[in-house]
């Protein structure tokens, strides 16, 4: 995998089942793993184009993206961050990517989902 990353720490006291969800979700078209009592999992996408890292705490969901480049980077943040949004729509989630090279990465928020 190349240099290119980004992380997201959401709020939430819910991280556990909102990564359940997601990895059963993404599952459908990734290879996508939960363990719920390590509270971690792994979502790989698109022919190794991209692989995210999640882990539950009490009080937050946190993302660690890979990709191939710097496009996929921006495409997954999106994809991962608006169905967790989609998801936690009623606790009015907000997923904000931080790149490792400390500028912002992409944003999602239930804003996006009346677009």
């Amino acid at each position: 995998m190349s240099a290119h990353t980004s992380t997201a720490s959401v709020p939430t006291d819910r991280a556990g089942r909102y990564a359940k969800q997601l990895s059963d979700h993404m599952g459908r078209k990734a290879d996508a793993q939960w363990d719920a009592e390590a509270g971690t999992g792994t979502i790989v996408f698109a022919d190794g184009a991209a692989t995210a890292r999640l882990t539950s705490a009490p009080t937050a969901l946190d993302f660690a993206l890979e990709a191939v480049d710097a496009e996929a980077l921006a495409r997954f943040e999106h994809v991962l961050g608006i169905h967790l949004i989609r998801f936690g729509r009623r606790d009015e989630l907000v997923c904000s990517w931080v790149r490792t090279d400390g500028t912002p990465g992409t944003s999602q928020s239930v804003a996006d989902l009346e677009d």
